[in-house]
């Protein structure tokens, strides 16, 4: 297997790398070639989302916009350029852009599925049915239509449960609908069952039917889910950050006549953890927070020999976590480009401070060594191997009751840390030189 690494909130992960292609098409960016990685005093970005990420990068200290077809050092692309455009284009060394190219992988519901349930199987054939278990924290779910029958063998098994739909791409609540009844989806049914002489009709849209939680973790009588960032990049990090809370997903509570724009709905995820200790006491809480430190991992290893790593990517991944009355977290969907505009002032500077220390992991600025257990919000839980809160922890092979580094939900002490790091960074460099 290939090794990969993990911060609990930046990670990074080694997959396969890529040749430049003889292809004499190419757009260049970056320094002139042979030009290795090193310190710069100035950095060109371009981005075409005009949110909270075009704030952070313009008062990036060093940082200068790049419009049109101008040169550019980094660039936080959208995903239909990336289709269009990735094959194209020669980057230098240095070079970052924000997606990896099939990132679909983990991000499409399908997929993701598939890759999961792979990688399930491989655990129990490699290691048993016991470490084989430790991915079962996705709901039952079916490809529609390419597996109706096998779903409607699974539906009859259980009559009068709830299914919930959803298109494989979609995001924001949007094609999204509950059943109970076989009926309700005839259109999968005949797409199913579909002839030679049918192909002129207009095919289904490809959906995931997956088995609602019904016992869903309440506060304030409301539904929630957690929304966990999870940076990954080709140098091997993956991480997540400590995050918030949604209580119920806001791009559809949004249109809710008592939906209210500057107190939003969200919590941060400190404060759910502090709630969910008051309640249920803090060992509980912390199995919790440690099977959600296994969903990221177990999830990122399933995809590991799927996606196509190159050292110029970089992936922001949105985690949707649902937790049941059991308090058991629920993997619901993974976002390839989760919102980054803010519902509120303080979405706004947590938003802020993530996409700050996203950069900041990035490091253009080239700065890190690359031996950094934490950066602001971020926490290393994957090198190679687990990473322990204590140094010099045993190299276990599997996760069982291991101690990650992780303080999702704890206070966080970003701006001390900070502050210290690049600190300690500046005197190293000084004694060096």
């Amino acid at each position: 297997m290939v090794p990969f690494v993990a911060l609990l909130r930046p990670g990074r992960t080694a997959l396969r790398g890529l040749k430049r292609s003889e292809n004499q098409n190419y757009k260049g960016h970056g320094l002139p070639k042979g030009k290795e990685r090193e310190q710069r005093a100035s950095i060109r970005f371009k981005t075409t989302l005009m949110n909270t990420l075009m704030d952070v990068l313009r008062h990036r200290p060093g940082w200068v916009e790049v419009k049109d077809e101008g040169e550019w050092d980094f660039y936080w692309c959208d995903v239909s350029w990336l289709r269009e455009n990735f094959d194209h284009t020669y980057m230098d060394e240095h070079v970052r852009i924000s997606h990896f190219r099939n990132h679909y992988e983990l991000t499409r519901k399908n997929y993701m599925v598939k890759n999961l349930k792979r990688f399930r199987k491989q655990l129990e054939r490699e290691a048993g049915k016991l470490e084989a278990a430790k991915c079962d924290f996705f709901p039952k779910t079916f490809e529609m239509p390419c597996e109706y029958h096998l779903f409607v063998e699974e539906f009859r098994k259980n009559p009068g449960i709830t299914w919930i739909m959803k298109p494989v791409a979609g995001s924001q609540g949007k094609g999204i609908f509950l059943f109970r009844r076989l009926k309700d989806i005839m259109d999968w049914s005949k797409d199913a069952r579909s002839s030679d002489d049918q192909k002129d009709e207009i095919p289904v849209e490809n959906y995931v039917a997956q088995r609602y939680i019904e016992n869903p973790y309440l506060i304030g009588g409301r539904k929630f889910d957690l929304r966990v960032y999870v940076l990954v990049m080709s140098r091997m990090w993956s991480g997540h950050r400590r995050h918030d809370v949604h209580l119920t997903n806001v791009a559809v509570q949004k249109t809710s006549p008592d939906y209210h724009p500057k107190k939003g709905c969200k919590w941060m995820l400190q404060r759910f953890r502090q709630y969910l200790a008051s309640k249920h006491g803090p060992e509980a809480v912390e199995t919790l927070f440690g099977d959600m430190d296994n969903i990221f991992v177990r999830s990122l290893q399933s995809v590991q020999k799927a996606i196509i790593s190159d050292k110029h990517c970089f992936e922001l991944y949105g985690y949707d976590i649902l937790i049941d009355q059991n308090l058991k977290p629920w993997l619901l969907e993974v976002n390839a480009s989760p919102s980054l505009t803010a519902s509120s002032q303080e979405d706004y500077e947590l938003k802020t401070r993530l996409l700050e220390d996203t950069l900041h992991v990035v490091d253009m600025e080239a700065r890190l060594t690359g031996r950094e257990k934490r950066v602001g919000g971020f926490d290393l839980m994957w090198n190679d191997g687990p990473v322990s809160r204590e140094e010099g922890a045993p190299d276990l092979s599997g996760m069982g009751n291991f101690v990650t580094n992780t303080h999702l939900g704890c206070v966080n002490d970003r701006n001390t840390q900070l502050r210290q790091l690049f600190r300690s960074l500046q005197s190293q460099k000084k004694a060096s030189g």
